[in-house]
């Protein structure tokens, strides 16, 4: 992750007052484009309820923040037909710098990046695709055929030739990376990557009283963690059911919706209300 990256995580229990497979999915794209639009660089999903098994729902949320996460131009040969995925056609699209909306290769400019997929291997290196009308060529062959890679477009002639760089080089944002999660909520918290940690709850702090001190530590943080509760269940009680104290846990519980005119305010409301103010504030 970059310097300065923001990691989010979000309950599996956030799809479970959602029967229908078509609003589910359609959740789930709420998250996507807020992580999107705020450029989160990674967002993780974890069981947040140790008496029900979660596997399905951490499973599906993933699998539709990875589908939406990846350029058109290769979902269908990184993800196989399956039932989970029927009704992706209303997903929003994310419209990032890494999902090009030209497909030809007159469009195509030196220096530009591009999400590829190894194609095949030739005598000159590996054929990739970059999503435009012809394959690319990639003269290393570090990689291995299926294998997705950033690159970078080096020549463009009778053959596009590309490079593979490093994503956390590329000056744009180029998208979230999605971790499903066997952890609990607690021990991912205490992971020593992060060197800030946030709990949004509406028993917390009110934002503007602790901004000032939580943008001192973001400035500080090479990554950052914000945390969101459950619809049915806040933070404080997923970190009691690990004997903890939220408190203790994070280093700032805040509410970002102090006031709220409705009895409660969904997860996914939460994170679009956080995520805005955090950037504003703290210019992330």
């Amino acid at each position: 992750m970059e310097k300065n990256g923001l990691s989010i995580a979000i309950p599996a229990s956030i799809i479970s007052d959602t029967p229908h497979l078509r609003e589910k999915t359609s959740k789930v794209g709420l998250l996507g484009r807020a992580g999107a639009i705020f450029r989160v660089n990674e967002i993780i999903v974890y069981p947040d309820n140790a008496k029900v098994d979660q596997h399905r729902d951490l499973h599906f949320i993933a699998l539709l923040l990875n589908y939406m996460e990846t350029p058109q131009y290769l979902r269908k040969t990184l993800f196989k037909l399956e039932p989970d995925l029927q009704y992706v056609g209303i997903l929003p699209p994310l419209r990032t710098p890494h999902h090009p909306i030209s497909g030809k290769t007159k469009h195509l400019k030196i220096g530009e990046y591009r999400e590829g997929l190894v194609l095949s291997e030739a005598k000159e290196g590996l054929m990739v695709e970059i999503g435009v009308q012809q394959p690319a060529l990639l003269r290393h062959k570090q990689f291995s055929v299926g294998e997705r890679l950033t690159v970078q477009i080096i020549n463009i002639g009778d053959k596009v030739e590309v490079q593979a760089v490093n994503k956390d080089d590329i000056p744009a944002y180029w998208g979230y990376s999605v971790r499903e999660e066997k952890r609990s909520i607690g021990q991912i918290i205490k992971d020593e990557r992060f060197g800030l940690t946030i709990a949004t709850a509406r028993i917390g702090d009110n934002f503007i009283d602790v901004a000032q001190s939580i943008g001192e530590k973001w400035l500080g943080s090479q990554h950052v963690l914000v945390a969101f509760g459950a619809p049915s269940r806040g933070l404080h009680e997923i970190a009691a059911d690990e004997g903890l104290i939220l408190r203790k846990l994070v280093d700032f519980v805040v509410n970002t919706v102090p006031a709220q005119g409705t009895v409660t305010v969904r997860t996914e409301e939460a994170i679009f209300a956080s995520l805005a103010v955090f950037n504003v504030y703290f210019k992330y």
